[in-house]
């Protein structure tokens, strides 16, 4: 079968770089991708990348990220070009330096490093280079597409229902509210004082907000959870602030989704969780493994949705 998919954006630095419809338009086109996926190389996005060249330049440790986007490019037809670890953004060389080479070599890259400036500053510098956000600091636009994926395979339609996100307003927090927002998600953030959500994302996410989406923010987790559709949370430190993690868990430890805080939330409330987990941490063993975990639809789902943005990105017109 054909699916029709339009140009986005040269870059995915963050969930904001779609509108709305080609948000949506992603999500179709990874549920198709993952339904063709059994037909192997006769699946219609077989040839989507043609041969073309993305490297892969990760600052930070990763599992799923790294592994599902290289089965990605191979998948569609592309080569994986993995850079070393010693090619540090700003530090060996100039960023643009590092940009204007690869530009010359590459179709698109996909780097998961600390500094989203310097992300921004990368795509700025090739204007002919795809750049894919793997995660910065700031944002993981490609988990949040893995979770409204998931969500919507067990849900159907997205729009008017609730999430509830447990824990510290990080990245992953960030893209969440980001593309709940755009899809007519309601979703509540409760954090301890000082680890909120950011103001500007929280401006960014009313300002993308459709078909009524509101954003509400928490201080007491069971206010939050209480009749959700889902619960999601995250570790307590994330990369780059393990220095913080004795502090943190004395901070974030009223904050552990467990039985009792999930049995605030709506019946057959499913939980979410991007992994890496630390069971007796932000979550239970009990939570993590019960029915309601729907945690490795989301990584498996990691997969399809990067097909998907990958073939939008390289999409010149309609297929």
């Amino acid at each position: 079968m054909t699916t029709s998919v339009t140009r986005t954006r040269k870059d995915f630095l963050s969930i904001l770089d779609l509108d709305s419809a080609d948000l949506e338009r992603c999500l179709d086109l990874a549920a198709q991708i993952k339904a063709d996926r059994l037909l192997g190389r006769e699946a219609p996005t077989a040839d989507a990348l043609g041969g073309r060249h993305v490297a892969m330049l990760f600052e930070k440790a990763s599992l799923r990220t790294w592994t599902t986007f290289e089965i990605a490019v191979q998948e569609l037809g592309g080569h994986v070009v993995a850079l070393q670890p010693d090619i540090v953004l700003g530090k060996r060389e100039a960023v643009a330096d590092i940009a204007l080479s690869l530009e010359r070599w590459l179709d698109a890259i996909v780097i998961r490093t600390y500094s989203h400036k310097q992300l921004e500053q990368f795509a700025t510098a090739a204007p002919m280079l795809h750049v894919v956000n793997a995660l910065s600091d700031d944002e993981h636009p490609c988990q949040a597409l893995a979770d409204f994926l998931t969500l919507r395979e067990h849900w159907g339609p997205l729009a008017g229902r609730t999430v509830a996100y447990i824990g510290d307003g990080n990245n992953v927090a960030s893209s969440l509210a980001h593309a709940a927002a755009m899809l007519g998600v309601h979703l509540h953030v409760a954090s301890p004082d000082g680890y909120t959500l950011p103001d500007a994302v929280v401006q960014q996410a009313t300002g993308a907000a459709r078909h009524g989406a509101r954003l509400r923010l928490f201080t007491d987790p069971a206010d939050a959870v209480s009749g959700v559709d889902a619960v999601y949370t995250d570790t307590w430190t994330s990369m780059g602030r393990e220095a913080e993690a004795e502090v943190r868990r004395g901070v974030f430890a009223p904050y552990q989704v467990n039985e009792a805080l999930m049995s605030l939330a709506k019946p057959g409330a499913l939980f979410l969780h991007c992994l890496p987990a630390h069971r007796g941490e932000e979550v239970t063993a009990e939570v993590f493994e019960s029915p309601a975990s729907i945690v490795f639809d989301q990584a498996e789902n990691r997969l399809h949705c990067q097909k998907a943005l990958l073939v939008m990105l390289f999409s010149t017109a309609p297929a």
